[in-house]
C-alpha cells in the first residue's frame, strides 16, 4: 500500500531524540514523495510497482526536490503571510536537509526488506539482498514501536517544558 504511515514510525523517534536538527515534517514530505511512484504505477496497472525513485540515486533525487518544496515554501513565507502549522517556517536549513534524507532513505531500506520488486543499488545491481532480512511483521513492529518511543519523548519533552514555565 502506497504512502503507508509505517514509514513515519521512525521519524518519530529520530525526531523525539534530536527535535531541533531533524524535521519529522521533511522526513514525512520525502515518504510520501516517493510513493506517489508506486501509487501511479499502481493506479495505471503496470508493474512493477518500485521503480527508479526506490532506488538510492532516486532517494537522494527525492531528497533535494523535498528540501527544495521546502525551501521554496520558506521564501514564499517572507513575502506573503502563509499558515505556519507545526512551526514549519522555523525549521533550519540543516533540520530539513536531515529530515529529507533520513525520509528518503530509511524508506529505500524498509521497503527493500518488505518488497521484492525493489532494486535499491540500480543501477549498478538488481539484487535486493534485504529483502526478507526481516519478517514483515518484524519490519512493522519496529515502526510501531519507534512511533510510540517518538511519541513518549515528544510528550515527557512537553511537559517538561510546560513545567518550567
Amino acid at each position: 500500500m502506497p504512502i503507508t504511515p509505517f514509514h513515519f514510525g521512525p521519524g518519530a523517534a529520530i525526531h523525539a531524540i534530536a527535535p531541533k536538527r531533524v524535521s519529522f515534517l521533511a522526513f514525512c514530505s520525502a515518504n510520501v514523495l516517493i510513493d506517489i511512484e508506486p501509487l501511479y504505477y499502481m493506479v495505471t496497472g503496470q508493474y512493477p510497482l518500485h521503480r527508479f525513485f526506490h532506488t538510492y540515486i532516486g532517494a537522494t533525487i527525492v531528497m533535494v526536490v523535498t528540501t527544495l518544496i521546502f525551501f521554496g515554501a520558506l521564501n514564499l513565507a517572507s513575502k506573503i503571510k502563509l499558515p505556519n502549522l507545526f512551526q514549519w517556517q522555523n525549521l533550519s536549513s540543516l533540520s530539513i536537509w536531515l529530515g529529507a534524507g533520513m525520509g528518503s532513505y530509511s524508506h529505500i531500506v524498509f521497503d527493500s526488506v518488505m518488497h521484492a520488486d525493489i532494486a535499491p543499488l540500480s543501477p549498478f545491481s538488481n539484487a535486493n539482498s534485504l529483502y526478507r532480512f526481516f519478517s514483515l511483521g518484524e519490519l512493522h513492529l519496529f515502526c510501531i514501536l519507534a512511533a510510540i518511543f517518538g511519541v513518549v519523548v515528544i510528550a515527557i519533552r512537553r511537559l517538561l517544558k510546560a513545567d518550567k514555565s
